[in-house]
């Protein structure tokens, strides 16, 4: 038998799509902007797609685990209940950092052999203080922030790579966090936390984002060209996060939220760092609408990372076919695949098997989405 550690962080990616750009010290904010968890979610999506039956759970009590094990139908072990005398009953605010620490402690006391948890790299470096480079780890995407290297792309390829995976051969995954205060104000930085040791199998785990430091600034010129020459005074443009994007803004002489989402129409901003809330009123207000991204660094989201403000509700309300998608060939080429993670299934199915890319001035490819990986499981939609 494996044994399974298994954690739920409930309150991770919360401030995605109310455009917190993360919920570290924000989870009440969070809520009173209208997020919902997400989190609990994604994790049945994950335990649904489980095929392997060798599998021993031990987890954490209520939504940090035991819950969402209860209703995957899978049996456990709680090891650890969450008590948090200074919990928030107005926002039912329960469960703290402090809980994972303690849960993961719990653990490696009875010798797992492996801990998967739902979170981002807040999760990530919680885990990781606790089980160094001595236990396996594996993350299920649920966060805003998803730097590390330890993250399966899906809940569905984590499901798959537990199920495949031989019990013991192993790779190096980095641990990274980026400093929250700072990103909400536009400034990316990232620090180092520690190499963890992830279950190596054929489904592949996420590549940490990289910076681009090639000099393809000309290219990134000419995608800003010719966007701002295709673009229509009657559409409504928002522009997601990034520098390619931001090259666009900066033709246009119009400022740019470097890791949020702007909305320009007629050349001028009528929105910045839109949350959804706010950018579902803007289609209110708007009939034609299009949406400007760029694939997030080496890890190759197109959206699911960093922009979960454009979520498959904004996409049930634009069409799939409002997405432009700009990259240089450079980036392209140091991306291994190009995924799309609107957290709902169906969404994902909908995008098809390809995207066009536009990579230079009129210069496009047809570039394929891996599919495969983020639509395998067949649990409910998060």
């Amino acid at each position: 038998m494996i044994k399974v550690g298994f954690i739920v962080n409930p309150y991770a990616g919360m401030g995605g799509a109310v455009g917190l750009k993360g919920t570290d010290g924000r989870i009440k904010e969070a809520i009173a902007r209208g997020a919902v968890r997400e989190s609990p979610a994604k994790a049945i999506r994950f335990l649904s797609g489980l095929t392997r039956k060798d599998l021993l759970f031990f987890t954490a009590g209520g939504e940090m685990g035991e819950d969402e094990l209860k209703s995957a139908k899978i049996s456990y072990t709680c090891l650890y209940h969450p008590h948090n005398p200074q919990s928030d009953q107005n926002t039912s605010i329960s469960t703290t950092a402090a809980d994972t620490i303690e849960a993961c402690k719990k653990f490696l006391q009875n010798n797992c052999d492996i801990i998967i948890f739902c979170g981002g790299d807040g999760t990530a470096r919680d885990v990781y203080s606790c089980t160094g480079a001595k236990t396996l780890i594996l993350g299920i995407p649920t966060g805003v922030k998803i730097y590390s290297g330890v993250f399966a792309t899906s809940p569905e390829s984590a499901a798959k790579l537990l199920s495949q995976w031989n019990g013991y051969s192993y790779t190096d995954g980095e641990v990274m966090d980026v400093d929250e205060e700072e990103y909400r104000k536009g400034n990316l930085n990232t620090q180092v936390f520690g190499y963890a040791k992830i279950p190596s199998s054929s489904i592949p785990c996420q590549s940490c984002k990289q910076i681009s430091c090639g000099d393809d600034r000309r290219a990134t010129e000419e995608i800003a060209s010719f966007i701002t020459e295709i673009m229509r005074d009657d559409t409504l443009y928002l522009l997601g996060a990034g520098s390619t994007t931001g090259a666009i803004a900066e033709r246009l002489g119009i400022s740019h939220t470097l890791l949020g989402v702007d909305a320009v129409y007629q050349g001028r901003v009528v929105g910045s760092d839109l949350n959804e809330k706010q950018i579902l009123s803007l289609l209110d207000q708007y009939g034609n609408v299009k949406i400007i991204i760029s694939p997030v660094g080496a890890q190759g989201f197109i959206l699911g990372r960093g922009n979960q403000q454009i979520s498959h509700h904004v996409l049930a309300r634009t069409g799939i076919d409002a997405l432009i998608v700009v990259a240089t060939e450079a980036k392209l080429k140091n991306t291994k695949s190009l995924y799309i993670d609107t957290g709902n299934p169906a969404m994902n199915e909908a995008c098809g098997d390809t995207i066009q890319v536009i990579c230079g001035y009129r210069m496009a490819i047809r570039a394929r989405l891996n599919k495969e990986i983020i639509l395998s499981g067949s649990g409910p939609g998060g």
